[in-house]
């Protein structure tokens, strides 16, 4: 099996898998970052969003083999070190999640949201996170949980 040498949350890590492995099963399985979701497998609901390059990436269909070499992995678990990323607290003051299952999925599209314009509109928090479907339906939560850490970024600024 061949080897790949890949830079996640800040780490080179080596793994020994398939040629054509999901990056999900990689991170999952191989490399104990099980923050990263599986659930529909074809790239539809966004609970498998990583970070690649700062871009949000579905891992669930990105073969580990078409990851470009000294390409930056983020995932849930390199969002931040001790849980304090403003999205974080603002998840748990708007009391975002209920089952959490997309969670994951939802601040990694949402970390990226804030990266490129951290103070968007309403719709224009709708139109980024469109695709990253809740199965409990907590969406206006979600979207106040981005409000919040914009505002708090903000007045950090």
């Amino acid at each position: 099996m061949p080897t790949y040498s890949l830079n996640i949350n800040g780490k080179v890590q080596t793994v020994e898998v398939a040629e054509g492995t999901p990056l999900l099963w990689v991170l999952r399985e191989h490399l104990g970052l099980t923050g990263t979701k599986y659930s529909c497998g074809i790239a539809q609901c966004g609970s498998c969003t990583i970070h690649l390059d700062g871009n949000p990436t579905k891992a669930c269909v990105l073969p580990v083999n078409a990851v470009p070499d000294g390409k930056v992995i983020t995932t849930i678990e390199g969002l931040s070190e001790n849980n304090e990323h403003p999205l974080q607290k603002a998840w748990i003051e708007a009391q975002a999640p209920q089952c959490g299952y997309c969670q994951s999925g939802q601040l990694m599209q949402a970390a990226a949201l804030l990266k490129d314009n951290p103070n968007p509109t309403r719709e224009e928090i709708k139109s980024h996170m469109n695709g990253i479907l809740c199965r409990c339906g907590t969406y206006m939560r979600i979207i106040k949980a981005i409000e919040l850490a914009s505002e708090q970024s903000a007045k950090t600024a």
